[in-house]
């Protein structure tokens, strides 16, 4: 690619993260996204944007950016792009945008994410399709909400099995896991006034929801096992289902110098891998090592790591490879606290990094996706 300009992160918003089924049940994704969109309109005096790349995974088809874009209020000749990478869709918008805007394709872009899991459709096979047969969702035939991510697998719980996978390759104890659950709250709990300059107000919500302040190792012990007894793979220390959405904006060199900017930070590289797709969780680990070497640098020179904690597996993997770094890691909490709004999570994590990068630094961010994918974002806060 040839790079003929930088580009920088003015600066992000994202609702609450809300646990699915409870505020946001009746809130479609792109009404509360719109709502975020028009507080970064506002807050950074946008009189344009060349194009809105919204990820989501399980809304209801269509090109759900274009319509969010419009219901925003913003100008009909804004264009808009839906992308589905599953939990790393945010992440792949925000690749999109710095993508095209390096390339001099465009010069402000709002990327990002919206899901509502509580919207989430029941979908139905085509009876000609072989899996009409083997699926039956709600008591109706053919019906499904999880798409199938492998060949190898036809599965509703893939996501967890391979999460399960994983641990049991690796010898990670359920113990192991539950730390982290632990450790993920706890950051989370801290980190509340850090983050509340980012959150957007929803129909009078303006909290996180899934954080518990007063988790305890009992109550990990005591989460259920969706795989059933002697596994590992808790209610704990996998992240639960939730309504949210986050955006960024991203700008050239040039806009940002003749519209007198300060940016929050500058994004350096991005990349996105592939991995076995029936162990995905393997993909946020595997996909930060080559983006890290392709730009010469370790983790220790890092200020800030943001993986998404899809399963807590993801955080042992860390801690193993890279135990002397486990304090700039997931600093504020991850998604085993705050939740997983699959589409709107890697923009959360690049929020997060940015509150975290205030003086400065450099940050990685990387997220897993179903089916065996990796994306992440190498950025530079701005001092």
């Amino acid at each position: 690619m040839i790079v003929v300009s930088k580009v920088f992160v003015l600066g992000g918003a994202r609702t609450p993260i809300v646990v699915a089924g409870t505020k946001f049940k009746k809130i479609r994704p792109e009404i509360f996204g719109a709502e975020v969109l028009r507080s970064l309109r506002e807050k950074f005096s946008l009189s344009r944007v060349d194009e809105i790349i919204c990820g989501n995974a399980v809304g209801t088809g269509g090109n759900l950016s274009r319509l969010m874009t419009l219901i925003a209020g913003f100008d009909d000749s804004t264009a808009a792009l839906t992308v589905d990478r599953q939990c790393a869709s945010g992440a792949a918008a925000i690749a999109i945008a710095y993508a095209k805007i390096s390339c001099g394709l465009a010069d402000v872009i709002i990327a990002g994410g919206t899901e509502s899991s509580s919207l989430q459709p029941l979908r139905i096979y085509n009876p000609n399709d072989d899996r009409f047969a083997l699926t039956a969702a709600d008591g109706i035939q053919g019906g499904y909400r999880t798409a199938q991510f492998s060949p190898a697998e036809f599965d509703a719980l893939a996501m967890l099995k391979g999460a399960q996978r994983v641990a049991d390759a690796e010898n990670i104890s359920k113990a192991e896991l539950d730390v982290w659950a632990l450790r993920s709250h706890q950051r989370a709990a801290a980190s509340t006034e850090l983050l509340r300059e980012y959150i957007v107000e929803v129909s009078g919500v303006s909290e996180d929801t899934g954080i518990k302040k007063n988790i305890s190792r009992r109550l990990t012990d005591r989460a259920p096992l969706p795989l059933g007894a002697g596994t590992k793979i808790s209610a704990a220390n996998a992240c639960r289902i939730n309504d949210g959405a986050a955006f960024v904006v991203l700008a050239s060199e040039n806009f940002v110098a003749e519209n007198f900017l300060s940016p929050a930070a500058q994004i350096l590289d991005v990349a996105m891998f592939g991995v076995n797709p029936l162990e995905s969780p393997r993909g946020a680990q595997v996909v930060a090592d080559k983006i890290l070497s392709r730009n010469a640098l370790t983790y220790d020179e890092l200020s800030a790591i943001e993986f998404n904690e899809a399963f807590a597996v993801i955080d042992v993997l860390f801690e193993r490879s890279h135990p002397a770094c486990v304090d700039k890691f997931n600093q504020l909490g991850g998604a085993l606290a705050y939740g997983h709004p699959y589409g709107a999570s890697g923009a959360i994590l690049l929020i997060h990094l940015l509150a975290v990068l205030k003086c400065g630094g450099l940050g990685l961010m990387s997220i897993a996706g179903a089916g065996g994918l990796g994306e992440s974002i190498l950025i530079g806060g701005m001092t």
